[in-house]
């Protein structure tokens, strides 16, 4: 049994750095966008823009056929979820690794040795981030955290039926702007080995138990 560390994260708060980060001290693989053409290769009637195009939003329209059906009369937004649920599990019966977004703490809800992790942090700082990534201004960047979030939260509403970012969802939750990027990752990487004692890389039984 692979050991794997899913990380949800407000936009703007740094999660995908951060991932990234704990990735390597860890010594395990990272997926973020690389889920998008897992995704794609396991439909049989989706491409990577159309999976890119809805990525942890809830497919309203697809627009190529103006249909959300398809050719068995199945909806797409429900092959498309399918397809992301098998890719992800497929990552996680592959190897130890970091995945970011995309349900993955739902999608591996009864898996051992997965450790979920929710990244936030107040507005303010979101919202440099934000600015300085895009080159965009506070309004817009302000705009786009509240739209992305809003779509995020509605996705993981809409397939896992869960509350996007509620506490009881995760093992930590971890808010960002208190510790540089590597900071955090170590305090992750600690409480990951803490929980899971052969971790990252060997076998072990069972979910840590919680903890108050």
């Amino acid at each position: 049994m692979k050991q794997i560390i899913t990380i949800g994260r407000e936009f703007g708060a740094g999660g995908g750095e951060l991932g990234r980060r704990l990735a390597r001290e860890l010594g395990i693989a990272y997926y973020d966008r690389d889920i998008i053409l897992r995704t794609a290769k396991v439909s049989a009637h989706l491409t990577p823009e159309q999976v890119r195009r809805w990525d942890e939003r809830v497919p309203h329209e697809f627009g190529f056929t103006q249909s959300l059906f398809n050719f068995y009369e199945r909806p797409l937004s429900e092959e498309l979820w399918d397809a992301q649920v098998r890719a992800i599990r497929e990552i996680a019966d592959k190897e130890s690794c970091v995945i970011v977004g995309r349900c993955a703490n739902a999608i591996l809800k009864e898996r051992p040795c997965t450790f979920n992790v929710f990244i936030h942090a107040p507005l303010v700082p979101r919202i440099g981030r934000v600015m300085k990534r895009e080159n965009i201004d506070h309004m817009e960047a302000a705009a786009t955290i509240e739209r992305i979030d809003a779509e995020r939260a509605e996705h993981c509403k809409h397939f896992t039926d869960t509350i996007w970012g509620k506490a009881d969802a995760y093992h930590l939750s971890l808010d960002s702007s208190f510790e540089p990027s590597e900071e955090n990752a170590t305090i992750i990487a600690s409480l990951a080995r803490a929980a899971f004692p052969e971790a990252p890389l060997s076998p072990c039984p069972e979910k840590p138990k919680g903890k108050s």
